[in-house]
């Protein structure tokens, strides 16, 4: 007879606790988290600024700060998510987005762009999601994505193998030169957000009300936004949650750069065939040479 066997889900990794949860116990959860999170982030950037005189070391310590502001923002886009709709996307944003590297950092960069509405945006997204891409004066060269081959190369020496099938080690020190630490927008937009309220619970609460009344899947953009980022600020101001430390600098993070919700996006990789590459790098070669 045969033992029965049972997986043990204990340690890490448990964001999908979350979909069991009801709506009400979800905000007090997710508020108890978010001050959490947004101090992991701020700790690893402090590390970075440190460490002035290692580049390579700062640019990974950024990265994970931006890392960690990306899942601040996945949950508040959580929030901001039609309650009748959450039970449809939880699943992937918690199981999936939350955890993948490439959505996260494609989360946080997606805080600098100024899509003309959701679509929009899900192209942009798409763009970075593509598993490897022509680079090159004329689309000469197939390369991995660049956002996931950028950050295991800074942090990890290995052997990598590039289209000529040779075999080569990877020094993540070779990095160094061109390494630029920068102040990630995530992290700041996090601090804004917390700086005026949204992170307590009543902001959370406030943010879902508010929200929650418009679903963000195409056409919905920057109108949509505004008007909704007006009546959730006259709400946070009237009910006492704006915090002494709201500067206008938060203010116009919270205004201009909190990035639609992208709670109905597709952030997984997208696996791009080798022949379809090699049709287009060859479609570039001979618009080159039919130029000449």
């Amino acid at each position: 007879m045969s033992e029965k066997k049972t997986k043990i889900s204990f340690g890490g990794r448990q964001a999908r606790a979350l979909c069991n949860m009801s709506h009400s116990d979800r905000l007090d959860f997710i508020a108890e988290g978010l001050p959490i999170i947004l101090q992991s982030a701020q700790g690893f950037w402090r590390a970075a600024e440190a460490l002035a005189d290692s580049p390579r070391e700062a640019a990974v310590l950024a990265g994970f700060a931006e890392e960690e502001s990306a899942k601040a923002l996945i949950l508040i886009d959580l929030v901001r998510c039609p309650v009748p709709e959450v039970s449809k996307r939880i699943g992937r944003i918690v199981k999936k987005t939350l955890y993948d590297h490439l959505s996260r950092m494609i989360y946080a960069g997606a805080q600098s762009w100024r899509p003309t509405n959701t679509a929009q945006l899900q192209e942009y997204v798409d763009n970075e999601r593509q598993g490897h891409f022509l680079d090159g004066g004329i689309s000469e060269y197939i390369v991995p994505n660049w956002s996931l081959y950028r950050r295991e190369s800074t942090m990890y020496a290995d052997i990598e193998v590039h289209e000529d099938s040779i075999p080569q080690w990877n020094d993540p020190n070779r990095w160094t030169i061109s390494t630029i630490t920068l102040r990630p927008v995530a992290l700041d937009i996090v601090e804004a957000l917390d700086a005026l309220g949204v992170l307590t619970r009543a902001g959370l609460q406030a943010t879902s009300d508010i929200w929650g009344s418009v679903d963000f899947v195409k056409e919905e953009g920057p109108v949509e936004a505004r008007e909704l980022t007006k009546q959730l600020s006259a709400h946070l101001d009237s009910e006492g949650l704006v915090t002494d430390r709201a500067t206008e600098h938060h203010a116009r993070l919270f205004y201009n750069h909190w990035q639609l919700p992208m709670y109905n996006l597709k952030f997984d990789l997208i696996d791009v065939p080798l022949e379809r590459l090699e049709a287009q790098r060859q479609a570039a070669f001979w618009n080159e040479v039919g130029d000449r």
